[in-house]
């Protein structure tokens, strides 16, 4: 029986790429069976889009950014069905609880970040991604990657370096 030249591309790409979007989406993510559904949905999309997904080296960054769209679409349905909870939530802050004695600085000063710049820090050190893969996994240009990345770098070291204490939520939006 021919072998269908579209299913072995794309068996090819997902063996390839399968571990590191699963990996992207595990740290994205609270629930495991969440990063397994947002995988599944990742490469649905890859499949239907066959002749969209670049070759080579862009391949995984391309990924990437379906992964992120899905994630953001997982997201925003998960707000919708917990909204109430969500508000709640916030009208009620509790103060941090002990475990947080355990946290380093960075830790501490990386959740302080906006959700944007702890992305693209992630997708330079977790991801190990460079600012043309950045470029093409968030659908922006690779100078815009390297401006929000040296301002991500800066306010993050404005927070390492911080008091713990001190409210910097002015400094670290973005500009």
């Amino acid at each position: 029986m021919p072998r269908d030249p579209r299913r072995e591309r794309f068996e090819e790409f997902f063996g390839a790429h399968r571990e590191a979007v699963l990996g992207y989406l595990l740290r994205r993510t609270a629930e495991r069976q969440d990063a397994a559904d947002l995988l599944a949905d990742t490469f649905l999309v890859a499949w239907r889009r066959l002749d969209d997904v670049p070759p080579g080296e862009q391949t995984r960054p391309w990924l990437y950014g379906v992964a992120r769209r899905a994630l953001a679409n997982h997201r925003r349905g998960e707000g919708r069905r917990h909204a109430l909870a969500n508000r709640l939530r916030h009208e009620l802050h509790e103060p941090p609880g002990p475990h947080l004695a355990d946290v380093t600085p960075a830790a501490i000063a990386f959740q302080r970040l906006p959700e944007q710049d702890r992305e693209l820090l992630s997708l330079v050190a977790w991801e190990e991604l460079d600012t043309t893969q950045i470029a093409t996994a968030l659908g922006i240009t690779r100078n815009a990657v390297r401006i929000r990345l040296h301002r991500a770098r800066k306010r993050f070291a404005r927070l390492l370096t911080a008091p713990p204490l001190t409210n910097l939520r002015e400094e670290a939006s973005h500009e």
